[in-house]
């Protein structure tokens, strides 16, 4: 095999995995801009729990520390 055929062999290897890498970064941009759009963009309802102090609950049970949605 001649120098410049394995020369331009070492070039697209390098150049397919240059594309590689660079096709994979871009796809774990894409996801964690993904992911950071929806946390902002989203809005959880508020969902029934025992606040602290009220009803049943017993002493060590998990409440809401601080609820966020307004009380009743």
């Amino acid at each position: 095999m001649s120098e410049i055929a394995t020369s331009q062999r070492v070039r697209r290897g390098r150049l397919a995995i240059g594309l590689a890498i660079g096709g994979g970064l871009l796809l774990l941009a894409g996801a964690n801009w993904h992911l950071v759009h929806v946390a902002i963009s989203s809005q959880p309802d508020c969902v029934p729990h025992l606040r602290q102090g009220e009803g049943e609950g017993r002493p060590g049970a998990y409440s809401a520390a601080r609820s966020a949605c307004q009380s009743r």
